[in-house]
């Protein structure tokens, strides 16, 4: 494992990210080279719903609320975070700019995490989130390795990988997510991207977006409207 993070250090975890108008988005693309047993997986999960968020850079005041919020509804231990908002200073005084960028796990439709993974702990699930089945999960931290959003990690207290699952256990009673509704300013937007009338659908076809390391071909779920690189 330490060889592979070694070796794939360079192109993991160097931030980048590319604006793209909404013409460029493609439709429902379910090609995923994980095996064909977990290929199967995520065809079927997106033909129904693909569940994922909108994040407005425009509105984001960097309260931090939404960090809390996932804290609390998971009991997140200390120093480690699902969501958690990152803080990008630019210029040279008097001009300068701060602005604020929420993180969190970007359920990609092509996820690395999951084809490291060597247990099939790290799956698909029918909603076609990126999930851990934590009774599988037995540490390894490859999927830790390989994710290069810097978005799992390992949970002291469970010894097993951990990340943000869109809160399906509150969708699934109706609810938003707890960092979208907790949110002040409105900038985090949940809904299904196969669903054309949904919102987040129509805000992506409206709006300039972004999404981090496109070039990876990982196809992220979570897209902002603005660009982070700004």
């Amino acid at each position: 494992m330490a060889d592979y993070i070694k070796n794939n250090k360079a192109e993991m975890f160097d931030f980048q990210a590319t604006v793209y108008d909404s013409t460029s988005i493609g439709g429902n693309r379910a090609g995923i080279m994980l095996g064909e047993e977990k290929t199967r997986s995520v065809a079927k999960a997106v033909k129904g719903k693909h569940y994922g968020m909108v994040i407005d850079l425009r509105r984001c005041i960097g309260c931090h609320s939404c960090t809390i919020a996932c804290k609390s509804e998971f009991n997140v231990p200390l120093g480690v975070w699902r969501s958690w908002v990152r803080v990008k200073e630019a210029g040279v005084y008097p001009h300068t700019k701060r602005t604020f960028v929420p993180n969190l796990c970007n359920n990609c439709r092509k996820s690395p995490c999951i084809k490291v993974c060597p247990t099939g702990a790290a799956h698909y699930d029918e909603n076609g989130i990126s999930n851990i089945d934590v009774t599988k999960c037995v540490g390894c931290k490859l999927c830790v390795g390989a994710c290069p959003y810097k978005q799992r990690f390992i949970n002291p207290d469970k010894n097993t990988a951990d990340k943000c699952t869109l809160c399906m256990h509150r969708v699934k009673k109706g609810l938003v997510p707890a960092c979208v509704n907790i949110c002040a300013g409105r900038a985090r937007i949940f809904g299904d991207f196969n669903d054309p009338d949904s919102k987040v659908s129509k805000l992506i076809k409206t709006n300039k977006v972004s999404v981090l390391k496109p070039e990876l071909g990982t196809e992220p779920l979570v897209y902002y409207i603005g660009d982070v690189n700004d």
